[in-house]
């Protein structure tokens, strides 16, 4: 544990630097990148990715993943809009609280899937990814719901302003903290490291498995259907293929940050800086005159240098267990 929690700190650091490079390198090409003006701008492009990839995490934890994070956001973010406009007197902490459980429906549904009929994950989120985006289509008829058709009140949240701040990074913000006090203060977020790391001894140890991926799922749900409502007021549009696609860039967020696909490892830190990158990097790309293409390939490529980071520190802490029990035996035996 002392080992793994060194290397997440440690890698942290160098993720940290990696970014610093990289935004005064830009900086000094293009002296406007490293403004105030422009790091704000960066930070809310970047809310709505936080505070799915905190749903993310919790899911990736436990040796799952969430394909249909994207697709939650784009039906949730629709009905949403169809419940506005159907009903205009809706005031704003309704929808909210709408959202917020039409998302954790959906990631209920992954979960109680997943559970009950002990399917993997990927298959079961695979599929879901399909249906919910059928399921747009059937709600909306096809039909694009435009900005003149979305309510005020949708489209006015994404772009208040509290203290001085954009209300987008107030929101991740509250979405960072709340799962960061899970994971950290809660037996139910450290159970779910316990679960990722080794499932058959989590089992043997009393945690109840069932309930904690159901809600790790749940949860990511509710992330998801929160990102619904904030997207279709950003951008004001709802339509079937809204953000189509976007659950890779989650996921990558997540590796980035040294979130572990085998489950088990991560921190909050790590996932908010792998969020960091890839808004620096998408910030950096149009002011260097890159084409927007580079971003997957240069994702990509963190990517795999990430997966190989986490694969290595995994083997390292195993033979370290093992040389640890090795010396444990042949001291008693002496």
């Amino acid at each position: 544990m002392k080992h793994t929690a060194a290397f997440i700190s440690r890698r942290d650091g160098v993720l940290l630097a990696i970014i610093a490079v990289v935004a005064i390198a830009v900086g000094l090409r293009a002296p406007v990148f490293l403004t105030l003006r422009n790091a704000l701008d960066i930070a809310n492009d970047s809310a709505i990715l936080a505070i799915l990839v905190m749903g993310q995490m919790l899911v990736l934890l436990t040796r799952g993943v969430d394909l249909s994070a994207a697709s939650n956001l784009a039906l949730t973010g629709m009905l949403c809009a169809l419940a506005a406009r159907a009903w205009p007197g809706m005031p704003l902490p309704v929808l909210l609280a709408l959202a917020a459980l039409i998302g954790a429906l959906l990631g209920a549904v992954n979960g109680v899937l997943i559970t009950a009929f002990s399917l993997p994950p990927i298959v079961v989120t695979l599929g879901t990814l399909s249906a919910y985006r059928g399921a747009i289509f059937l709600a909306s008829g096809g039909a694009w719901i435009s900005d003149h058709q979305i309510h005020p009140l949708i489209k006015g949240l994404p772009r208040e302003t509290w203290l001085g701040l954009p209300a987008l990074l107030w929101l991740a913000l509250l979405a960072v903290a709340a799962t960061a006090w899970l994971l950290r203060w809660r037996r139910e977020g450290r159970e779910l490291y316990a679960l990722g790391g080794n499932p058959s001894a989590a089992t043997y140890a009393g945690i109840p498995v069932n309930r904690r991926v159901m809600m790790a799922y749940t949860l990511s749900g509710l992330f998801a259907g929160i990102s619904g409502l904030l997207w279709v007021g950003r951008y004001s549009i709802a339509f079937t293929e809204l953000a189509a696609g976007y659950e890779l860039t989650v996921i990558a967020a997540c590796v980035i940050g040294g979130v572990s696909i085998a489950g088990g490892i991560g921190s909050v830190t790590g996932a908010v800086l792998g969020v960091l990158f890839i808004g620096v990097v998408n910030g950096a790309l149009p002011v260097i005159q890159v084409s927007p293409f580079w971003q997957q390939a240069i994702a990509g490529a963190v990517i795999l240098f990430s997966v190989a980071l986490n694969a290595r520190s995994q083997a390292r802490g195993g033979r370290q267990i093992l040389e640890t029990r090795h010396m444990a035996t042949a001291g008693a035996a002496a």
